[in-house]
Protein backbone atom coordinates (compact mmCIF):
# COMPACT_ATOMS: atom_id res chain seq x y z
CA UNK A 1 0.00 0.00 0.00
CA UNK A 2 0.85 4.16 0.51
CA UNK A 3 4.87 3.76 2.38
CA UNK A 4 4.71 7.68 2.19
CA UNK A 5 8.68 7.42 2.87
CA UNK A 6 10.00 7.81 -0.07
CA UNK A 7 12.72 5.94 -1.96
CA UNK A 8 15.90 7.48 -2.72
CA UNK A 9 18.89 9.58 -1.02
CA UNK A 10 21.96 10.59 -3.29
CA UNK A 11 21.53 8.33 -6.28
CA UNK A 12 18.52 7.38 -8.42
CA UNK A 13 19.27 3.86 -7.38
CA UNK A 14 20.45 3.59 -3.78
CA UNK A 15 16.64 3.16 -2.21
CA UNK A 16 17.89 3.96 0.69
CA UNK A 17 14.08 4.93 1.99
CA UNK A 18 13.07 1.79 0.32
CA UNK A 19 10.82 -0.18 2.38
CA UNK A 20 13.28 -3.34 1.33
CA UNK A 21 16.04 -1.84 2.87
CA UNK A 22 13.92 -1.67 6.34
CA UNK A 23 13.11 -5.15 7.25
CA UNK A 24 10.74 -5.55 4.57
CA UNK A 25 11.31 -8.76 2.34
CA UNK A 26 8.40 -7.78 -0.26
CA UNK A 27 7.01 -4.61 -1.30
CA UNK A 28 4.06 -3.48 -3.52
CA UNK A 29 2.92 -0.44 -3.62
CA UNK A 30 2.96 3.58 -3.41
CA UNK A 31 6.44 4.56 -2.19
CA UNK A 32 5.17 8.55 -1.78
CA UNK A 33 1.23 9.54 -1.21
CA UNK A 34 -1.64 9.76 -3.06
CA UNK A 35 -2.38 13.67 -3.96
CA UNK A 36 -5.16 14.88 -6.25
CA UNK A 37 -3.21 15.16 -8.92
CA UNK A 38 -3.18 11.30 -8.88
CA UNK A 39 -6.65 11.72 -10.00
CA UNK A 40 -6.78 14.78 -11.91
CA UNK A 41 -10.55 15.75 -11.15
CA UNK A 42 -9.50 17.96 -8.08
CA UNK A 43 -7.57 21.24 -7.52
CA UNK A 44 -3.53 20.80 -7.35
CA UNK A 45 -3.37 19.76 -3.68
CA UNK A 46 0.71 19.88 -3.73
CA UNK A 47 2.21 23.19 -2.31
CA UNK A 48 -1.00 24.64 -4.38
CA UNK A 49 -0.03 27.91 -3.05
CA UNK A 50 3.78 27.94 -4.29
CA UNK A 51 2.43 27.05 -7.87
CA UNK A 52 0.54 30.49 -7.47
CA UNK A 53 3.37 31.86 -6.75
CA UNK A 54 5.83 30.47 -9.43
CA UNK A 55 3.45 31.02 -11.89
CA UNK A 56 2.82 35.06 -11.11
CA UNK A 57 6.85 35.29 -10.67
CA UNK A 58 6.87 33.71 -14.18
CA UNK A 59 4.64 36.02 -15.80
CA UNK A 60 6.47 39.03 -14.25
CA UNK A 61 9.75 37.45 -16.10
CA UNK A 62 7.72 37.28 -19.42
CA UNK A 63 6.21 40.68 -19.07
CA UNK A 64 9.78 41.57 -18.40
CA UNK A 65 11.33 40.36 -21.55
CA UNK A 66 8.64 40.81 -24.12
CA UNK A 67 9.23 44.56 -22.24
CA UNK A 68 12.95 44.79 -23.13
CA UNK A 69 11.83 43.46 -26.89
CA UNK A 70 9.94 45.86 -27.52
CA UNK A 71 12.15 48.49 -26.16
CA UNK A 72 14.91 47.79 -28.13
CA UNK A 73 12.82 47.69 -31.32
CA UNK A 74 11.29 50.69 -30.84
CA UNK A 75 14.53 52.31 -29.52
CA UNK A 76 13.06 53.30 -26.52
CA UNK A 77 15.78 52.95 -24.28
CA UNK A 78 19.38 51.02 -24.83
CA UNK A 79 19.61 47.72 -23.97
CA UNK A 80 22.09 44.65 -24.91
CA UNK A 81 20.65 41.54 -26.72
CA UNK A 82 22.93 39.42 -24.28
CA UNK A 83 20.67 40.67 -21.20
CA UNK A 84 17.77 40.36 -23.01
CA UNK A 85 18.97 36.61 -23.74
CA UNK A 86 19.98 35.77 -20.46
CA UNK A 87 16.72 36.69 -18.86
CA UNK A 88 14.80 35.06 -20.84
CA UNK A 89 16.80 32.09 -20.49
CA UNK A 90 16.46 32.68 -16.62
CA UNK A 91 12.80 32.40 -17.43
CA UNK A 92 12.46 29.42 -18.89
CA UNK A 93 14.42 27.55 -16.61
CA UNK A 94 12.92 28.67 -13.73
CA UNK A 95 9.46 27.49 -15.50
CA UNK A 96 10.69 24.50 -16.58
CA UNK A 97 12.23 23.84 -12.60
CA UNK A 98 8.90 24.69 -11.34
CA UNK A 99 6.41 23.20 -13.90
CA UNK A 100 8.51 19.99 -13.75
CA UNK A 101 7.97 19.57 -10.30
CA UNK A 102 4.59 20.52 -10.00
CA UNK A 103 2.49 20.32 -13.46
CA UNK A 104 3.69 16.64 -13.63
CA UNK A 105 3.26 15.71 -10.32
CA UNK A 106 0.99 12.44 -11.87
CA UNK A 107 3.94 11.38 -13.47
CA UNK A 108 6.63 11.76 -10.65
CA UNK A 109 4.50 10.98 -7.62
CA UNK A 110 2.10 8.85 -8.46
CA UNK A 111 3.66 5.44 -9.20
CA UNK A 112 3.44 1.73 -8.12
CA UNK A 113 6.35 -0.29 -7.25
CA UNK A 114 6.97 -4.39 -7.05
CA UNK A 115 9.81 -4.61 -4.73
CA UNK A 116 12.65 -2.16 -6.72
CA UNK A 117 10.97 -2.42 -10.01
CA UNK A 118 8.11 0.29 -10.82
CA UNK A 119 4.84 -1.36 -12.44
CA UNK A 120 2.57 1.75 -13.34
CA UNK A 121 3.61 5.59 -14.04
CA UNK A 122 1.78 7.22 -13.77
CA UNK A 123 -0.87 4.12 -12.17
CA UNK A 124 -4.04 3.72 -13.19
CA UNK A 125 -6.10 4.51 -10.00
CA UNK A 126 -9.65 2.47 -11.78
CA UNK A 127 -7.72 -0.82 -11.10
CA UNK A 128 -5.39 0.37 -7.93
CA UNK A 129 -7.74 -1.24 -5.12
CA UNK A 130 -8.15 -4.53 -6.96
CA UNK A 131 -4.52 -4.57 -7.71
CA UNK A 132 -3.40 -3.97 -4.09
CA UNK A 133 -6.30 -6.42 -2.81
CA UNK A 134 -4.73 -9.41 -5.16
CA UNK A 135 -1.11 -8.78 -4.09
CA UNK A 136 -2.28 -9.10 -0.07
CA UNK A 137 -4.39 -12.36 -0.36
CA UNK A 138 -1.21 -13.96 -3.05
CA UNK A 139 1.09 -13.18 0.03
CA UNK A 140 -1.20 -14.65 2.88
CA UNK A 141 -1.49 -17.40 0.18
CA UNK A 142 1.95 -17.75 -0.43
CA UNK A 143 2.82 -17.73 3.55
CA UNK A 144 0.42 -19.00 4.97
CA UNK A 145 2.71 -22.47 6.05
CA UNK A 146 5.00 -20.23 8.12
CA UNK A 147 4.97 -17.12 10.50
CA UNK A 148 4.18 -13.60 8.52
CA UNK A 149 3.90 -10.07 8.51
CA UNK A 150 1.12 -8.75 6.64
CA UNK A 151 0.99 -4.31 7.02
CA UNK A 152 -1.70 -3.28 4.04
CA UNK A 153 -1.71 0.71 4.39
CA UNK A 154 -4.54 1.17 2.14
CA UNK A 155 -5.41 4.12 0.13
CA UNK A 156 -8.79 4.84 1.44
CA UNK A 157 -9.93 6.68 3.04
CA UNK A 158 -7.49 9.45 1.72
CA UNK A 159 -8.12 12.22 -0.60
CA UNK A 160 -9.02 11.96 -3.55
CA UNK A 161 -11.05 9.35 -2.64
CA UNK A 162 -10.75 6.67 -5.14
CA UNK A 163 -13.90 4.45 -5.38
CA UNK A 164 -14.12 1.93 -7.90
CA UNK A 165 -17.69 2.00 -9.85
CA UNK A 166 -19.26 -0.82 -7.80
CA UNK A 167 -19.20 1.42 -4.82
CA UNK A 168 -20.27 4.81 -6.05
CA UNK A 169 -23.43 5.72 -4.68
CA UNK A 170 -23.33 2.77 -2.26
CA UNK A 171 -23.27 5.32 0.84
CA UNK A 172 -25.91 7.81 2.28
CA UNK A 173 -22.62 9.96 3.03
CA UNK A 174 -21.40 10.89 0.51
CA UNK A 175 -17.89 10.03 -1.69
CA UNK A 176 -16.10 9.65 1.41
CA UNK A 177 -18.90 7.31 2.99
CA UNK A 178 -18.61 4.98 -0.33
CA UNK A 179 -14.86 4.90 0.16
CA UNK A 180 -15.28 3.83 3.53
CA UNK A 181 -17.21 0.89 2.51
CA UNK A 182 -15.05 -0.28 -0.54
CA UNK A 183 -11.89 -0.17 2.51
CA UNK A 184 -14.64 -2.19 4.63
CA UNK A 185 -14.94 -4.80 1.78
CA UNK A 186 -11.42 -5.23 0.98
CA UNK A 187 -10.80 -5.35 4.60
CA UNK A 188 -13.48 -7.98 4.30
CA UNK A 189 -11.71 -9.94 1.63
CA UNK A 190 -8.46 -10.45 3.65
CA UNK A 191 -10.30 -11.46 6.76
CA UNK A 192 -12.21 -13.99 4.78
CA UNK A 193 -8.99 -15.50 2.97
CA UNK A 194 -7.31 -15.66 6.72
CA UNK A 195 -10.69 -17.24 7.82
CA UNK A 196 -10.19 -20.09 4.26
CA UNK A 197 -6.46 -20.68 5.18
CA UNK A 198 -7.22 -21.40 8.54
CA UNK A 199 -5.24 -19.06 10.68
CA UNK A 200 -8.43 -16.70 12.13
CA UNK A 201 -6.81 -18.52 15.67
CA UNK A 202 -3.30 -17.72 14.79
CA UNK A 203 -3.21 -14.85 13.46
CA UNK A 204 -3.08 -11.40 15.40
CA UNK A 205 -5.09 -8.94 13.62
CA UNK A 206 -4.57 -4.86 13.96
CA UNK A 207 -6.84 -2.13 12.60
CA UNK A 208 -5.96 1.23 12.86
CA UNK A 209 -6.09 4.82 11.05
CA UNK A 210 -3.10 7.03 11.05
CA UNK A 211 -4.50 10.66 12.35
CA UNK A 212 -8.37 11.79 11.90
CA UNK A 213 -10.16 13.45 9.47
CA UNK A 214 -9.17 15.92 7.05
CA UNK A 215 -11.17 18.52 7.72
CA UNK A 216 -10.13 21.20 5.33
CA UNK A 217 -10.64 18.90 2.40
CA UNK A 218 -13.75 19.74 0.49
CA UNK A 219 -15.20 20.09 -3.03
CA UNK A 220 -17.94 22.54 -3.15
CA UNK A 221 -19.88 21.67 0.46
CA UNK A 222 -18.52 18.49 0.34
CA UNK A 223 -16.89 17.24 3.26
CA UNK A 224 -14.00 14.89 1.62
CA UNK A 225 -11.81 14.09 4.66
CA UNK A 226 -14.28 12.88 7.10
CA UNK A 227 -15.91 13.87 10.36
CA UNK A 228 -13.66 13.79 14.02
CA UNK A 229 -17.43 13.56 15.94
CA UNK A 230 -16.82 15.68 19.45
CA UNK A 231 -13.09 16.13 18.60
CA UNK A 232 -11.39 19.16 18.60
CA UNK A 233 -9.21 19.54 15.33
CA UNK A 234 -8.16 17.13 12.62
CA UNK A 235 -5.26 15.92 10.23
CA UNK A 236 -2.00 17.27 10.55
CA UNK A 237 -2.52 18.77 14.25
CA UNK A 238 -0.49 16.96 16.71
CA UNK A 239 -2.22 17.99 19.47
CA UNK A 240 -6.30 18.69 18.99
CA UNK A 241 -7.93 14.95 20.23
CA UNK A 242 -9.54 15.20 16.77
CA UNK A 243 -6.31 15.15 15.32
CA UNK A 244 -4.47 12.41 17.22
CA UNK A 245 -7.85 10.45 18.11
CA UNK A 246 -8.23 7.11 16.44
CA UNK A 247 -10.17 3.71 16.83
CA UNK A 248 -7.79 0.65 17.01
CA UNK A 249 -9.63 -2.76 16.42
CA UNK A 250 -8.19 -6.24 17.42
CA UNK A 251 -9.15 -9.44 16.39
CA UNK A 252 -7.41 -12.92 17.80
CA UNK A 253 -9.92 -15.63 18.42
CA UNK A 254 -9.43 -18.34 20.76
CA UNK A 255 -6.79 -15.97 22.50
CA UNK A 256 -8.70 -12.41 23.23
CA UNK A 257 -12.40 -12.43 24.42
CA UNK A 258 -14.56 -10.85 21.65
CA UNK A 259 -16.77 -7.60 22.40
CA UNK A 260 -14.08 -6.57 24.83
CA UNK A 261 -14.02 -2.80 25.32
CA UNK A 262 -10.92 -1.21 26.59
CA UNK A 263 -10.71 2.54 27.03
CA UNK A 264 -6.49 3.30 28.00
CA UNK A 265 -4.76 5.91 25.92
CA UNK A 266 -2.35 3.50 23.93
CA UNK A 267 0.04 4.70 21.03
CA UNK A 268 0.29 3.28 17.25
CA UNK A 269 4.22 2.73 18.80
CA UNK A 270 3.33 0.13 20.51
CA UNK A 271 2.32 -1.71 17.62
CA UNK A 272 6.13 -2.76 17.13
CA UNK A 273 6.74 -4.23 20.70
CA UNK A 274 3.50 -5.75 19.99
CA UNK A 275 4.80 -7.66 17.32
CA UNK A 276 8.41 -8.31 18.20
CA UNK A 277 6.96 -10.50 21.32
CA UNK A 278 4.45 -12.10 19.09
CA UNK A 279 7.41 -12.88 17.06
CA UNK A 280 9.10 -14.13 20.41
CA UNK A 281 11.86 -11.26 19.84
CA UNK A 282 13.24 -8.77 22.11
CA UNK A 283 13.40 -5.26 21.30
CA UNK A 284 16.53 -2.71 21.33
CA UNK A 285 17.85 -2.69 24.71
CA UNK A 286 20.26 0.32 23.70
CA UNK A 287 17.98 3.09 23.63
CA UNK A 288 14.43 4.31 24.99
CA UNK A 289 11.38 2.57 23.49
CA UNK A 290 8.52 5.02 23.33
CA UNK A 291 6.00 2.00 22.51
CA UNK A 292 5.03 -0.82 24.90
CA UNK A 293 3.71 -4.17 24.20
CA UNK A 294 -0.49 -4.20 24.08
CA UNK A 295 -0.73 -8.03 24.79
CA UNK A 296 -1.40 -7.56 28.37
CA UNK A 297 -3.72 -4.97 28.15
CA UNK A 298 -5.62 -6.59 25.61
CA UNK A 299 -5.71 -10.38 27.78
CA UNK A 300 -6.75 -8.69 30.64
CA UNK A 301 -3.94 -9.04 32.96
CA UNK A 302 -3.36 -5.60 33.24
CA UNK A 303 -6.02 -3.34 33.63
CA UNK A 304 -4.07 -0.02 32.45
CA UNK A 305 -2.10 1.41 29.73
CA UNK A 306 1.72 1.28 30.43
CA UNK A 307 1.04 4.87 28.97
CA UNK A 308 1.43 7.39 32.16
CA UNK A 309 2.60 9.77 29.62
CA UNK A 310 2.10 10.60 25.71
CA UNK A 311 3.99 13.49 24.21
CA UNK A 312 2.30 14.67 20.77
CA UNK A 313 4.30 16.09 18.08
CA UNK A 314 3.58 17.89 14.69
CA UNK A 315 7.11 17.07 12.81
CA UNK A 316 9.63 18.08 15.36
CA UNK A 317 7.62 20.31 17.60
CA UNK A 318 6.38 19.22 20.40
CA UNK A 319 2.55 20.27 20.78
CA UNK A 320 1.01 18.88 23.85
CA UNK A 321 1.61 16.47 26.41
CA UNK A 322 -0.83 13.66 27.55
CA UNK A 323 -1.00 12.16 31.43
CA UNK A 324 -3.07 9.65 32.78
CA UNK A 325 -3.16 10.10 36.42
CA UNK A 326 -3.07 6.53 37.54
CA UNK A 327 -4.16 6.79 41.05
CA UNK A 328 -7.62 9.02 40.41
CA UNK A 329 -7.94 7.82 36.51
CA UNK A 330 -8.12 11.49 35.25
CA UNK A 331 -6.29 12.28 31.89
CA UNK A 332 -4.96 15.79 31.57
CA UNK A 333 -3.54 17.36 28.55
CA UNK A 334 -1.50 20.46 28.21
CA UNK A 335 -1.17 22.23 24.94
CA UNK A 336 2.03 23.84 24.17
CA UNK A 337 1.12 24.91 20.73
CA UNK A 338 -1.86 24.90 19.00
CA UNK A 339 -2.01 26.13 15.09
CA UNK A 340 -3.94 29.59 14.08
CA UNK A 341 -7.38 28.55 12.84
CA UNK A 342 -8.40 30.01 9.74
CA UNK A 343 -11.11 31.59 9.98
CA UNK A 344 -11.17 31.76 13.69
CA UNK A 345 -13.41 29.97 15.55
CA UNK A 346 -13.81 27.50 12.42
CA UNK A 347 -11.84 24.44 13.59
CA UNK A 348 -9.37 23.97 10.70
CA UNK A 349 -6.58 26.20 8.47
CA UNK A 350 -9.36 26.55 5.44
CA UNK A 351 -7.03 29.29 4.10
CA UNK A 352 -3.93 27.33 4.12
CA UNK A 353 -5.50 23.57 3.23
CA UNK A 354 -3.63 22.49 6.37
CA UNK A 355 -2.34 23.63 9.70
CA UNK A 356 1.06 24.40 9.97
CA UNK A 357 3.51 22.99 12.67
CA UNK A 358 5.58 26.19 13.53
CA UNK A 359 5.80 29.68 12.22
CA UNK A 360 3.23 32.45 12.05
CA UNK A 361 0.43 29.60 11.73
CA UNK A 362 0.80 28.70 15.59
CA UNK A 363 -0.22 30.26 18.51
CA UNK A 364 2.95 28.97 21.88
CA UNK A 365 1.19 29.13 25.10
CA UNK A 366 2.91 30.06 28.23
CA UNK A 367 1.44 28.67 31.31
CA UNK A 368 0.18 25.47 28.58
CA UNK A 369 -3.46 25.24 28.30
CA UNK A 370 -5.00 22.79 30.22
CA UNK A 371 -7.30 20.37 29.65
CA UNK A 372 -9.27 17.23 31.88
CA UNK A 373 -10.21 14.95 29.20
CA UNK A 374 -11.71 12.74 31.72
CA UNK A 375 -14.46 15.82 31.94
CA UNK A 376 -13.88 17.91 28.75
CA UNK A 377 -12.75 15.80 25.80
CA UNK A 378 -13.84 18.21 23.14
CA UNK A 379 -11.20 20.52 24.82
CA UNK A 380 -13.86 23.47 24.72
CA UNK A 381 -12.83 24.77 28.62
CA UNK A 382 -9.05 25.65 29.24
CA UNK A 383 -8.60 25.46 32.85
CA UNK A 384 -6.42 27.99 35.27
CA UNK A 385 -5.58 28.36 38.66
CA UNK A 386 -8.45 29.93 39.69
CA UNK A 387 -10.98 27.17 38.01
CA UNK A 388 -8.47 24.06 38.85
CA UNK A 389 -7.56 23.78 42.77
CA UNK A 390 -5.05 21.08 41.12
CA UNK A 391 -4.27 23.75 38.29
CA UNK A 392 -0.08 23.99 39.46
CA UNK A 393 0.50 20.23 40.82
CA UNK A 394 -0.29 19.39 37.37
CA UNK A 395 1.81 21.23 35.54
CA UNK A 396 4.67 21.25 37.70
CA UNK A 397 4.43 17.19 37.19
CA UNK A 398 4.05 17.57 33.23
CA UNK A 399 6.87 19.73 32.96
CA UNK A 400 9.07 17.60 34.74
CA UNK A 401 8.05 14.37 32.51
CA UNK A 402 8.56 16.88 29.53
CA UNK A 403 12.38 17.44 30.76
CA UNK A 404 13.02 13.54 31.22
CA UNK A 405 11.59 13.25 27.89
CA UNK A 406 14.17 15.94 26.30
CA UNK A 407 16.99 13.72 27.95
CA UNK A 408 16.19 10.41 26.15
CA UNK A 409 16.07 12.02 22.68
CA UNK A 410 19.56 11.63 20.37
CA UNK A 411 19.77 14.77 17.80
CA UNK A 412 19.60 13.41 14.57
CA UNK A 413 19.84 15.00 10.96
CA UNK A 414 16.59 17.12 10.05
CA UNK A 415 14.41 14.53 7.72
CA UNK A 416 12.51 17.78 7.34
CA UNK A 417 14.66 20.08 6.55
CA UNK A 418 13.87 22.21 3.65
CA UNK A 419 16.68 20.78 1.44
CA UNK A 420 15.31 17.24 1.79
CA UNK A 421 11.41 18.28 1.33
CA UNK A 422 12.33 20.14 -2.35
CA UNK A 423 11.90 17.60 -5.46
CA UNK A 424 15.55 16.57 -6.71
CA UNK A 425 15.23 15.55 -10.47
CA UNK A 426 18.48 13.58 -10.21
CA UNK A 427 16.41 11.29 -7.78
CA UNK A 428 13.28 10.80 -8.81
CA UNK A 429 12.21 7.09 -9.72
CA UNK A 430 11.92 6.31 -13.83
CA UNK A 431 10.99 3.53 -15.26
CA UNK A 432 11.98 5.02 -18.88
CA UNK A 433 14.32 7.33 -19.87
CA UNK A 434 14.30 10.46 -18.05
CA UNK A 435 12.18 12.59 -18.25
CA UNK A 436 10.52 10.23 -20.05
CA UNK A 437 8.74 7.98 -17.18
CA UNK A 438 6.11 5.58 -18.92
CA UNK A 439 5.01 2.31 -18.08
CA UNK A 440 2.67 0.34 -17.19
CA UNK A 441 2.67 -3.47 -15.97
CA UNK A 442 0.72 -4.96 -19.05
CA UNK A 443 2.26 -3.40 -20.97
CA UNK A 444 5.82 -4.63 -19.89
CA UNK A 445 4.80 -8.30 -19.67
CA UNK A 446 3.18 -8.04 -23.49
Amino acid sequence: GKWHMGVNCKTRHDHCHHPLNHGFDYFYGMPFTLVNECQGTDDPELAKSLQDKYWFYTQMLIFAVFTLVIGKLANLFPVKWKIIICLAICGLLHFISWFSSYGFTKYWNCILMRNHDITEQPMNLQKTTSNLLKEAITFIERNKHRPFLLFVSLLHVHTPLITTEKFQGRSRHGLYGDNVEEMDWMVGKLLDVIDKEDLKNTTFIYFASDHGGFLEAHRGNSQLGGWNGIYKGGKGMGGWEGGIRVPGIVRWPGVLPAGTVIDEPTSLMDIYPTVVQLAGGAVPQDRVMDGHTLLPLLQGTEQHSRHEFLFHYCGVFLHAVRWHHKDSGTIWKAHYATPVFQPEGSGACFRRGICPCFGDGVTHHDPPLLFNLSQDPSEANPLSADTEPLFATVMRRIRRAVEEHHKTLTPVPQQLSPYNNIWKPWLQPCCGTFPFCWCHEDNNKA
